[in-house]
């Protein structure tokens, strides 16, 4: 599957630290901060009695960590909570007062009203029990043969309701300005292949809670506990032959592995149980080749266990697969226990989120843009618009020059780089022009069937740009998503403006604090243009090597340096993090703290000395990068994100570059006998 290199996800961590007003060496006088106009560090959060060089994240935010408890309807505590926090009450204010508008049918407003308001509508929900997805699974048992279980799965995935079958649509990997079909494995409930095969006490907890999940809705569905409990086993022994097949996360980062491109008659002779040409007509997508990125794996292990696996398994199969995927949109014991696997075991979080919120979320992955227009209107200024955009160029301003200054890229490989460079698209805050949903009908009264008409809408959406010409302008995420990309095929970095606010960022703080934290994120998002997976493709996007034998086989060796540094990094007392899987996160965290750093430099503020409540610049630009990644994390969430997220913990998102860069270690004095004190000579430099 197409993985845009994102800076957060849900799974990221985020730390704490402390500062001492006594850590630098520059003298000069303390200029008051105008609290007005301007929101400045959280300097009540610094723990003065942790040295900045044995622990960074929690000198800056210590005694915020100390103190700071995690609601139990999350499964984190930290800045971008309470980012989210205040997003999410303008969105609830949107939501509630489209809902009672009852506005012009066909407008966007009335769509986003009348969804919620279905949401909202428990009584109703209630009662219908699961009878909404009563026809899908008299469907099911109707299903004679090989052939008639394909045709439901191609039905069922035009509906965005994925088994066996996982497709999407993308640019080209090798010929980016034309969308291509692919194909990725699928076909497993649990977060990961491997926690099918691991023996710890930690995976069997999740294990065993997600077959109580599928015993679970068995009996929800009219199965009593003997027979939940055997189709539960039958279930379980056929995904785990399914797991099997897959790639792990970290092979799943070789692009050139994952890239295969075939005709669809050649993929027919290769996997005739399959019958692709039947099954892609099915799902109603025309295209004569794809990329079927884990052919020889996943696909040519289901083409041979649809042959060999019992057709009443795989209707059983696809029996609790169907009712999962509805289970958030039918009566309350099924999100009940939806919750109970997918968000208190994986996530530690103890108690649901509020149904306005589990709504909203719906309404984001469904008709998401139509409440992203509705929100940038009501909430974003061009103004922060403006302000950002001119971060942006100045970033990519210092890394020419730091690309110009690097001392192991040949000159050939640097004109290259900054070609690429300066090929960016840019989106910031919102697209330029916004998603159609004309074709969605949503009713007030049907909750299901307005989830159902919006699921086909966005899928046949992505359906017909197969063979078509990549419209750049097009947006990954909402504009509402607290979150920023960079999506290597089309070279974009896009900022949506939910994570343009404070404390990551603001129009009237100070260029240290919006420097350390956007300008962190900017340049974290322009450096994976240039990591592992990122420096693979060239500047109009394609897959292609565009560098000189010499200067790759440097990058690799640095690359080295970056698995081997955060594969030394633990957690919870024994786990490692694996540091192939994040070397494309760190990578970027490590560039792009340097590059945000650098173009701070080019400013007046970063020129300066003059201190602002206590800290000089350099110092409050550091201090507002650590403040920005403050977190704490349940058990759960972290052992998941370790097993399974390409983000290091947030504690090493800022103990990670910093010990690597010399600007903070003459900001804080940092010397040789601090915990993360590195000899300058060990230090990584990669961008």
């Amino acid at each position: 599957m197409r993985k845009y290199f994102l800076l957060i996800v849900a799974t990221s961590a985020c730390f704490t630290f402390v500062i001492s007003c006594n850590n630098s060496s520059t003298k000069s006088e303390t200029a008051p901060l105008d609290t007005a106009s301007a929101r400045g560090l959280s300097v009540q959060f610094i723990d003065n009695a942790v040295k900045p060089g044995d622990n960074f994240f929690m000198f800056a935010n210590g005694k915020w960590y100390d103190t700071a408890t995690i609601l139990p309807t999350e499964s984190r505590a930290g800045a971008r909570i309470e980012m989210d926090v205040v997003a999410k009450a303008d969105i609830k204010s949107i939501l509630e007062e489209t809902a009672a508008a009852k506005s012009t049918a066909g407008t966007i407003e009335q769509k986003v009203g009348d969804l919620y308001a279905a949401g909202m509508d428990t009584a109703r929900i209630e009662k219908l029990g699961y009878d909404p997805i009563k026809p899908i699974l008299q469907q099911i048992d109707t299903i004679k043969d090989t052939k008639g279980l394909l045709q439901f799965v191609a039905q069922q995935t035009t509906e965005n309701n994925g088994s066996l079958i996982g497709v999407y649509v993308a640019a080209d990997d090798k010929n980016s300005s034309q969308n291509m079909l692919a194909l990725y494995q699928s076909g497993i409930g649990l977060p990961d292949r491997d926690y099918y095969f691991k023996t710890d006490a930690a995976t069997q907890t999740v294990v065993n809670s997600y077959k109580n999940y599928i015993q679970t809705l068995f009996k929800l569905t009219g199965d009593d506990s003997a027979a939940a409990a055997r189709k539960t086993t039958v279930v379980y022994n056929l995904e785990k032959q399914l797991a099997e097949s897959h790639s792990t996360n970290v092979e799943l980062r070789n692009v050139q592995a994952n890239y295969n491109k075939i005709a669809v008659a050649d993929l027919d002779k290769k996997m005739p149980g399959i019958g692709w040409s039947s099954l892609l007509t099915d799902m109603h997508l025309k295209t004569d080749s794809l990329n079927i990125g884990q052919a020889d794996k996943y696909y040519s292990t289901l083409n041979g266990l649809l042959k060999t696996i019992k057709l009443d398994t795989w209707k059983t199969y696809l029996r609790v697969h169907a009712i999962s995927n509805a289970a958030f949109a039918l009566s309350s014991p099924f999100v009940n226990a939806s919750f109970e696997y997918n968000d208190k075991t994986l996530s530690g979080q103890k108690l649901m989120k509020p149904r306005w919120e589990i709504i909203y979320n719906v309404i984001d992955g469904t008709i998401g843009e139509a409440l992203g227009e509705i929100y940038v209107k009501k909430y974003f200024s061009d103004a922060a618009k403006k302000k950002m955009l001119e971060l942006v160029n100045n970033l990519q301003k210092a890394f020419e020059i730091r690309i110009n200054k690097l001392d192991w890229m040949g000159d050939s490989s640097k004109q290259k780089a900054i070609a690429k460079l300066h090929s960016f698209t840019k989106k910031i805050a919102f697209p330029d022009k916004w998603r159609d949903y004309s074709n969605v009908t949503i009713n007030r009264d049907d909750f299901y069937a307005s989830i159902v008409s919006a699921s086909k809408n966005a899928y046949q959406y992505n359906a017909n740009k197969i063979g078509k010409p990549v419209d750049r302008t097009e947006w990954g995420m909402t504009p509402q998503t607290n979150n920023a990309y960079n999506n290597p095929t089309l070279n974009e970095i896009v900022f949506p403006a939910g994570i343009l606010q404070y404390p990551m960022f603001d129009i009237n703080s100070d260029d240290a604090l919006n420097y350390g934290g956007i300008g962190m994120v900017i340049g974290h998002e322009m450096t994976h243009g240039f990591d592992d997976q990122g420096a693979q493709y060239d500047k109009d996007g394609n897959l292609k090597n565009w560098w000189s034998k010499e200067d790759l086989e440097k990058f690799k060796a640095k690359e080295d340096l970056v698995i081997k540094l955060y594969s030394s990094f633990t957690v919870l007392d024994s786990m490692h993090i694996n540091g192939r899987l994040t070397q494309g996160e760190n990578t970027a965290d490590i560039g792009g703290i340097c590059i945000a750093y650098d173009a701070f430099k080019m400013t007046k503020q970063g020129q300066d000395t003059v201190k602002l409540q206590g800290y000089t610049p350099d110092q409050r630009f550091f201090l507002s990068f650590a403040q920005t990644w403050r977190k704490k994390i349940t058990d759960e969430a972290m052992r998941q994100q370790v097993n399974t997220d390409p983000h290091s913990p947030g504690l090493y998102r800022v103990i990670g570059p910093l010990m690597n860069f010399t600007p903070f270690y003459n900001a804080f004095n940092v010397k040789e006998g601090d915990k993360y004190f590195v000899a300058e000579k060990d230090r990584i430099h990669i961008w």
